[in-house]
């Protein structure tokens, strides 16, 4: 019995070795919710509704500005709600850094400002119905967005990922690598 163990590991052993060795050295990065966009390229650009009344969004619009790019499940659920209200009671120190808040989920624009009424949320809230950016963006399980978040250089640069957050201390988390990635 413990011989069998024993040249079954050793052939386990074996399989996970050669399969490393075919494994490019470039690896792709996957997360719950699809391929991820690669760091240190340009992020996938976009343009969405949103709740505010400006009609559209682009990242191009944020051109010189670095951008936190949240995508979230619903709106009004719990674990939303509190992320939602943590990046809305650290805006101002966003605005310091010269970073925007942006949230994209699959709700549709009417949902998005009855949301930021009820919390008092002031930065955009994009509406992706068809799930179309979160794919590209990695974070989409039919029928909604993943809790994803990406930072985005001034030059469009994607520099950071944050996968499957804990909303209770994300945003404290994106300031913190925010600073980081600002002092280099």
């Amino acid at each position: 019995m413990t011989f069998r163990r024993s040249f079954l590991a050793l052939c386990l052993s074996g399989l996970f070795s050669l399969v490393a060795a075919l494994t490019p050295l470039t690896p792709i990065s996957y997360a719950l919710g699809g391929q991820q966009p690669p760091l240190d390229q340009p992020a996938p650009s976009f343009t969405l509704p949103t709740n505010n009344g400006d009609g559209e969004i682009s990242l191009a619009d944020y051109s010189g500005q670095w951008v936190v790019l949240y995508f979230y499940p619903r709106d009004f659920t719990p674990g939303c709600t509190l992320e939602a209200q943590r990046f809305q009671r650290d805006l101002p120190e966003y605005q310091a850094r010269n970073a925007q808040v942006i949230g994209v989920s699959a709700d549709d624009v009417a949902s998005h400002a009855e949301f930021c009424d009820a919390e008092a949320l002031v930065f955009p809230l994009l509406s992706d119905l068809d799930g179309q950016v979160s794919r590209v963006y990695g974070s989409w399980i039919k029928p909604m967005s993943r809790r994803h978040t990406y930072l985005i250089d001034p030059d469009g640069i994607l520099r950071e990922r944050f996968l499957g957050v804990r909303p209770a201390i994300h945003s404290q988390e994106v300031l913190a690598r925010l600073d980081e990635l600002q002092a280099r």
